[in-house]
């Protein structure tokens, strides 16, 4: 039989019971002046066990690039990243001076001075002064923006890079000690890696250049057409480039924006001689992918700790959580489901190095058989069949944000309720067609928000989270702590 879900009743009694974290009383304080209404609350045991994620889907706005070793837990973590480049709409005719103003010539043709691409990054993992060493390959043909691409998918071993092309390796440190400390501590400055192309060039036609920036002149004043658009500068001139690791360990740059500049001089007017540059960057307008590269062994190490479970990115391990169905429903066909709250406790890292990985600030739980469809249709949390919680925390007077070890479920009563319909109305081989029919996932996020108002919040975008976060919980079938919880709360209508 189905449970009574009783909309009004339900509306009632959750917003009573929201207000206080306990349920304690729940039941005298409501039927003092509603004894009409009877209420009941109960627990259950939510088993949990660690899997490895695999891959996620690599859509982010940030690149990650190097190699780390997580102290707590032995891994090693290789970040390699694939980034395009935007031109402004409509440009196609405006971006560099006018032909006849070149002052850099050879034999006549106009030529760049030199060209680079700059990776800044606004935040790292690791030690600054780590030598590392990256190659940065140019794209033999682009990756498409209509097309799902995971972080294991490697552009290297599917052919993406152009033989002949742009291969090139460059060590550095994150702090670039070239940078005077002076200029490092002014507010214009960022750190970045800068890859400089002023080797001879030869494109996929055989064409000879002086650099690669000549070679992107060039294609302009011959075409440019090709620039008036994103689309068309990366299928006709620049399909992009993967930037690799290969060697080094200590450090992981995020990314945020990489820039591909062409330098050249020219004269915007009689016996005047200027430097210009013109830059292409790569930002969100345009593709950019992440491949991560996980130590294997070691994550089949972690998840076979059935002392606990983890949850680690970029694309390593997520907490999969059975929940108990069959056992919230029987004996309460009658009763309206109100809510159900979870409560996922954190263990402390046991490693102090001083250089911990950050702890995720926001979990999604997601049916296990949306795990992909989830990401892939861009959708957001609808407190339905999929939530969000970010770490519990309070603000105290003095307007500081204090985090608690636990993030926090408030009410995933729709989901078991979905659940149980589902196994009800699916027939009597629905759990054998659906062996995932009651479990969840999960999944480290990032959280893009807007705040339309004062005190509002609007949610815009969910992704994998691709930084380097690591925790471990609660739970799994050797746990010493107390097990996971699913509290509920029943109403039911008795009239006089």
């Amino acid at each position: 039989m189905k449970m009574k879900f009783v909309a009004g009743l339900a509306l009632i009694v959750l917003g009573l019971s929201s207000c206080d974290d306990t349920t304690d009383t729940i039941g005298t304080s409501l039927t003092d002046t509603m004894d009409f209404v009877h209420i009941s609350t109960d627990t259950f045991d939510v088993h949990s066990r660690s899997i490895v994620a695999d891959s996620v889907l690599s859509r982010s706005n940030m690149g990650y690039l190097g190699k780390i070793k997580d102290p707590e837990t032995g891994a090693y973590i290789t970040g390699d990243f694939m980034a395009q480049f935007h031109t402004l709409e409509g440009m196609g005719g405006y971006l560099f001076p006018k032909k006849d103003s070149i002052a850099s010539k050879i034999d006549g043709e106009v030529v760049a001075d030199s060209c680079e691409i700059r990776l800044f990054y606004t935040s790292f993992y690791g030690d600054s002064l780590a030598t590392m060493t990256l190659r940065v390959n140019e794209m033999g043909k682009p990756m498409e923006e209509n097309v799902n691409y995971y972080s294991n998918f490697d552009p290297a071993a599917r052919g993406y890079l152009r033989d002949g092309g742009i291969s090139q390796q460059k060590t550095y440190t994150l702090k670039d000690l070239t940078v005077s400390d002076s200029l490092r501590a002014t507010s214009d400055y960022t750190a970045n890696i800068r890859i400089k192309l002023n080797d001879e060039y030869t494109d996929a036609e055989g064409n000879t250049y002086n650099n690669y920036g000549t070679y992107i002149m060039r294609k302009y004043y011959e075409h440019p057409e090709y620039f008036e658009d994103s689309y068309s500068f990366i299928h006709k001139v620049c399909p992009g480039f993967y930037f690799q690791n290969v060697g080094g360990l200590g450090s992981m740059a995020y990314v945020s924006v990489c820039q591909l500049n062409v330098y050249m001089r020219y004269t915007p007017k009689a016996d005047t001689t200027s430097v210009g540059v013109v830059s292409f960057a790569g930002t969100e307008e345009v593709l950019q992918t992440t491949h991560i590269a996980n130590d294997k062994n070691t994550l089949s190490k972690l998840v076979a700790d059935n002392s606990c479970t983890y949850i680690k990115s970029p694309a390593g391990i997520f907490t999969e959580m059975t929940l108990p169905v069959d056992e919230i429903v029987s004996n309460h066909q009658n009763d309206t489901l109100n809510t159900a709250k979870i409560v996922l406790s954190r263990i402390n890292n046991n490693s102090h190095t001083g250089y911990e990985l950050n702890i995720p600030s926001y979990l999604l739980m997601v049916q296990k058989d949306s795990l992909y469809t989830f990401f892939e249709k861009n959708s957001l949390h609808n407190n339905r069949t999929s939530f969000l919680a970010s770490r519990d925390s309070y603000t105290d007077s003095y307007s500081n944000v204090h985090y608690y070890n636990t993030y926090t479920f408030h009410n995933i009563s729709n989901l078991v309720r979905a659940m149980a319909e589902a196994k009800e109305n699916g027939g009597s081989n629905y759990t054998t067609l659906h062996p995932n029919w009651n479990k969840v996932v999960l999944v480290p996020v990032n959280v893009s928000t807007t705040q339309p108002s004062q005190g509002s919040v609007a949610y815009n975008r969910i992704t994998n989270d691709m930084s380097l976060t690591s925790t471990r919980l609660v739970g799994g079938d050797d746990n010493q702590h107390e097990s996971i919880k699913i509290s509920v709360v029943y109403s039911k209508f008795n009239p006089k």
